[in-house]
């Protein structure tokens, strides 16, 4: 798949249709659309456009406090909420659909950091701690600290987080993209 259609799901999870004014509203006012779309375009085959996204991202990161490394892997439609102080360990996989909402962080001192599922949603001021796993449709609840697995379909709360249920935790997920096959 394209960068394009990278850019493309992101687009989707912020307005739930691609037309050119959502991009343009986004683009030009929406500071997690901005943030996105430069990390996206920092992943291209042509060189010259990936050195210029890498350039504009390192500038964007240092004005919205947002730090997710290019080489990061992150799925199809990341939704980014707030757009502000989020640190992302390189190591890191995060599956499509996740929402990473303000003053989260995501990551290791030793080695590997977590691998998260698709249609995940964490929460403000959520910090996930070294080589866990993060399953599918997870929910984590504002300022959870996890330093264990979390598994499917699962609402995780606390510090440190624990499963409380596994009551319709995706429901924070909306506009889902659906990659095309």
């Amino acid at each position: 798949m394209s960068t394009i259609d990278y850019i493309k799901s992101d687009l989707y999870r912020y307005h739930g249709n691609l037309k050119l004014t959502s991009f343009l509203k986004s683009f030009f006012l929406n500071r997690s659309f901005i943030y996105s779309f430069w990390f996206r375009l920092s992943k291209h085959n042509n060189l010259l456009i990936r050195n210029h996204a890498k350039a504009l991202l390192k500038l964007k990161s240092w004005k919205y406090g947002i730090q997710i490394p290019p080489n990061t892997i992150i799925g199809y439609g990341l939704y980014i909420g707030h757009g502000m102080s989020i640190v992302i360990n390189e190591t890191t996989i995060i599956g499509n659909n996740c929402n990473l909402s303000q003053f989260s962080t995501i990551g290791s001192n030793h080695g590997k950091a977590a691998e998260i599922g698709d249609n995940v949603y964490i929460g403000p001021s959520v910090c996930i701690v070294e080589n866990v796993s993060i399953g599918h449709n997870v929910t984590i609840g504002a300022g959870s600290i996890v330093l264990k697995d979390i598994p499917d379909n699962a609402t995780s709360v606390g510090s440190p987080s624990r499963t409380v249920n596994f009551n319709n935790p995706g429901r924070y997920i909306t506009n889902k993209w659906q990659p095309q096959t």
